[in-house]
């Protein structure tokens, strides 16, 4: 069982926090809260013109995860069930810091500081690592168009920037699951490994786990 009743798996696009979290919510009984990232509208003309439509992007990414969250955990008893998310909240920050320019990103950073004190943070907070190659074959594999154009640069911006956010909030338990060498989907024993190791109890700080096959 679950020492924590709030946790969220977060990673890089293509890193497979959504089917971990769909497979430990399943396994456990847990409420699942999953970002309607397809909803986005801005999203598709992002990818294909990313300095002309980064603001309203991140932005909608932002209005639209706080209205989830906070109808979601606003309604329930945090503390009495097992709650997933596939994504963090302060993930709207980190993104915008990687796609805004700097006036646009000042400003975000206002609105973002204005909501998220309404919200609370994840008493787990777990992160799939894949590096950018591991990434870029993901990401080609499940075939949204719009996503075939990331580069490895890009990815790489994103992961500097949760890196350094990791390093600057160690008052979360965030546990580090480096994925390149392991498939928890097809491979039983690497998901049961991942399983005792996030069921267990952590201090504060960053964990970095090893799977092994």
């Amino acid at each position: 069982m679950f020492q924590y009743n709030f946790i969220t798996i977060d990673g890089n696009t293509g890193a497979g926090k959504t089917t971990l979290a769909e497979m430990i919510a399943k396994q456990f009984g847990g409420r699942l809260i999953l970002e309607d990232f397809v909803d986005n509208p801005f999203l598709p003309a992002f990818y294909a013109e990313p300095d002309r439509y980064a603001f309203q992007t991140e932005l909608y990414f932002l209005v639209d995860r706080y209205q989830q969250l906070k109808e979601t955990l606003g309604k329930i008893d945090l503390y009495g069930k097992l709650n997933i998310a596939d994504y963090i909240f302060v993930k709207s920050l980190l993104y915008a810091k990687a796609n805004l320019k700097d006036q646009e990103y000042h400003l975000f950073e206002r609105v973002f500081n204005m909501v998220f004190n309404d919200l609370p943070e994840p008493e787990l907070f777990i992160y799939i690592h894949s590096k950018a190659d591991r990434l870029v074959e993901n990401i080609r594999k499940r075939g949204r168009g719009f996503e075939q154009v990331v580069r490895k640069s890009y990815l790489q911006t994103v992961e500097d920037i949760y890196f350094d956010y990791f390093k600057k909030h160690q008052h979360l338990r965030i546990l580090i699951i480096p994925s390149d060498d392991i498939d928890f989907v097809a491979n039983p024993k690497h998901y049961e490994q991942i399983i005792d190791k996030v069921t267990q109890k952590y201090e504060p700080g960053i964990h970095y786990i090893e799977i092994e096959d």
